[in-house]
């Protein structure tokens, strides 16, 4: 048997602009995703994939002839209709970037398991493309941009331990790890705003909607913000900075903060974590009123920094 596992990803500075060059700063979470395969002589690929729960919320079993690159895929049996063309999509798209994978097996049983519930947003796709590169041998980054699309920072995020910062030059991925460990952390939270959020609607809606030149004057200010945060060693600094980054972004998507939208009241700063509107968000202050505040709103997953990030 052989094994592989990813971590998830939250993005602090950059969403958005990410996809444009952004420096961006994000950090690995704790919680991601497990892929386990064992051979057999089944000629089909069998898969499970198991939440955070330890309930099988997918299968599905492919004939393995139909991973090869000209095959007429078909999917032999499944509960999933939607997983299971997503899945062999990826399989498919393995296959072409290493024609050697498979190629000497007789059958496959694959397991996944995930770390957190699939709404939190930490990345359910982006482990499980890198799981699946990494036993395939190839790009992970490939494999995501020949499957689906986004910047990669989720990638990057899947296959480091630690900070990194992230930036496309002409659509090539740069990878800094970086030390970002706030004196301040314990004063950070990651709080789960009750949805999961469409990052390629949101996607869709900032490519369309921002100015080009636009773009490029906030891509200069992230870069900045990046660079300051990961010099920051007082609270009230950091607020700062991630309180001009809301703004910054909210002329570019034309949308309200999250903090002017749902909690103006709240005494201390929020900030949007990825794509607007779901998802985690950032919040600062002392626990004690955090945790009240949020979960008299109905807020009740609540996490601080050292219980989130890997």
């Amino acid at each position: 048997m052989s094994s592989y596992h990813s971590n998830g990803k939250l993005l602090i500075t950059g969403e958005y602009t990410v996809l444009d060059g952004a420096l961006s700063l994000a950090l690995p979470a704790k919680f991601g995703q497990s892929l386990s395969i064992t051979e057999n002589s089944s000629d089909k690929i069998s898969w499970k994939a198991i939440n955070n729960e330890g309930n099988i919320w997918f299968t599905a079993n492919y004939n393995l002839n139909d991973i090869e690159i000209d095959a007429e895929p078909s999917i032999i049996e499944t509960d999933n209709e939607g997983a299971a063309k997503t899945l062999l999509t990826i399989l498919k798209e393995a296959k072409k970037l290493n024609p050697h994978f498979l190629i000497n097996s007789n059958g496959i049983e694959a397991t996944t398991i995930l770390e957190f519930p699939e709404n939190w947003g930490l990345g359910s796709s982006s482990t499980l493309i890198n799981n699946v590169a990494s036993w395939a041998k190839i790009n992970a980054f490939d494999l995501l941009w020949n499957s689906f699309s986004g910047s990669g920072y989720d990638i990057a995020c899947a296959q480091n331990n630690s900070a990194i910062t992230y930036q496309l030059k002409n659509k090539e991925p740069f990878i800094d790890k970086v030390n970002f460990n706030p004196i301040f952390k314990d004063q950070l939270f990651f709080i789960h705003l009750n949805k999961k959020q469409n990052s390629r609607e949101g996607i869709k809606r900032y490519q369309k909607i921002a100015p080009s030149a636009e773009k490029k004057e906030a891509i200069k200010k992230i870069n900045s913000l990046t660079s300051k945060v990961l010099k920051t060693t007082a609270l009230n600094a950091f607020e700062t900075i991630i309180e001009e980054h809301e703004d910054i972004i909210a002329s570019l998507i034309q949308l309200k903060p999250v903090k002017e939208h749902f909690f103006k009241d709240f005494k201390g700063s929020i900030k949007s974590l990825g794509a607007w509107g779901g998802d985690f968000i950032l919040a600062t202050g002392e626990q004690t009123y955090v945790t009240s505040y949020f979960s008299v709103k109905g807020y009740n997953t609540i996490l601080t920094y050292q219980e989130m990030i890997a």
